[in-house]
């Protein structure tokens, strides 16, 4: 693995200049047809809610249900991430959903200017174009993911783009919109992760694997003790709960890599719900799981069980509060731990039955 510069997954320079105009008229060509597409989408969609209204009907449109987990207590759960589980009809007989679909008619109405435009807008900016009358970022949120859902998309086709806060850094060099990103020369220093992940090109590394960390404190101790100098990997953290960009990175790296991903988060409840989002995705996105999941993540530590592997003190140990109670019982429930992880809810159990983490 520990290949020279230069060679195995590194494209040399000479390479990369030859097929960079080719491979960007292509991404060009690519992401206007994923414009026009969207555009397209977008009109028959409104086309049908002006027809079911010329109709009388009350009945406007149908969303699609996904989930990335239930909590079936049997084990003959069949839970598939990427097939519906069910629609939600939003009617106008329902005053929730008159506004449900008032606020999503004027975000469709805002991503349809974006995309004309090829502009991106956060989801904060969408937020502050109308703020009285969608009162919260949670209900742009949910019309955004509902506008995913009925033009069978991700967001980041809709130029909507998320304020990252992720940080990378390591054995890796890449491209963003033209840019080149080299880590390699300075592989202790932290670079933002991209926040439009699809602009990112040739990836290459020499790396070993990958290491996920969920504190941005651990990721500066790491950095402080030149790690990745004396360890060829790549180190990432999403600074707590990672958002897309992050993910959708990690993800990119993964596939394109095809590096083994470890990840390093606290052992409480809420390092190992941070740890299910990168591995299984978030129920909030769960139609965008394919995108998103790193199946192939595997957990490095801590665990419940090193307490008493290395005889930890017990003033080491901090309590589970009541709120940690409820959160690591409400993960046990999950049915992907007991289907494809059951040594992790082993684990989980474990801290549960301790009251402590």
């Amino acid at each position: 693995m520990n290949e020279p510069l230069g060679t195995s997954r590194i494209y040399n320079k000479t390479e990369c200049s030859e097929n960079q105009t080719h491979r960007r008229k292509m991404e060009g060509n690519r992401g206007s047809l994923e414009r026009i597409d969207i555009l397209r989408k977008i009109k028959e969609l409104t086309r049908s809610m002006i027809v079911e209204l010329s109709n009388g009907s009350s009945k406007m449109i149908a969303i699609d249900r996904f989930k990335s987990y239930c909590t079936n207590s049997l084990e003959n759960c069949c839970c598939r991430f990427n097939l519906s589980e069910g629609k939600e009809i939003l009617t106008l007989q329902r005053e929730s959903h008159v506004r449900r679909l008032d606020v999503l008619l004027r975000v469709l109405l805002i991503i349809q200017q974006l995309l004309r435009e090829n502009r991106h807008s956060s989801k904060r900016d969408i937020y502050y174009m109308h703020p009285s009358v969608f009162t919260d970022q949670s209900v742009v949120d949910r019309a955004i993911n509902d506008i995913c859902i009925l033009l069978q998309c991700s967001r980041h086709n809709l130029n909507v783009v998320s304020v990252g806060n992720g940080l990378v850094m390591g054995w890796l060099r890449f491209s963003e919109a033209g840019w080149r990103f080299d880590c390699i020369k300075k592989p202790n220093s932290a670079h933002f992760i991209p926040v439009q992940v699809e602009e990112v090109t040739d990836i290459a590394s020499p790396a070993d694997y990958i290491l996920v960390v969920e504190k941005e404190s651990v990721f500066q101790r790491l950095a402080n003790d030149r790690f990745c100098s004396k360890n060829r990997c790549i180190v990432i953290t999403g600074r707590g709960y990672p958002d897309v960009p992050t993910r959708r990175f990690l993800r990119l790296l993964v596939d394109v890599l095809a590096l083994p991903a470890f990840c390093l988060v606290d052992c409480d409840p809420y390092g190992f719900d941070i740890l299910t989002t990168y591995r299984f995705g978030s129920m909030q996105m769960a139609y965008d799981a394919k995108y998103l999941r790193i199946p192939q993540l595997h957990w490095l530590g801590a665990f419940a069980s090193d307490s008493e592997k290395y005889n930890l003190p017990e003033q080491c140990l901090i309590p589970l509060t009541l709120e940690d109670t409820r959160r690591t019982e409400a993960l046990l429930k999950r049915c992907y731990l007991r289907r494809e992880v059951p040594h992790w809810r082993l684990e989980l159990d474990s801290m549960l039955q301790r009251g402590d983490c």
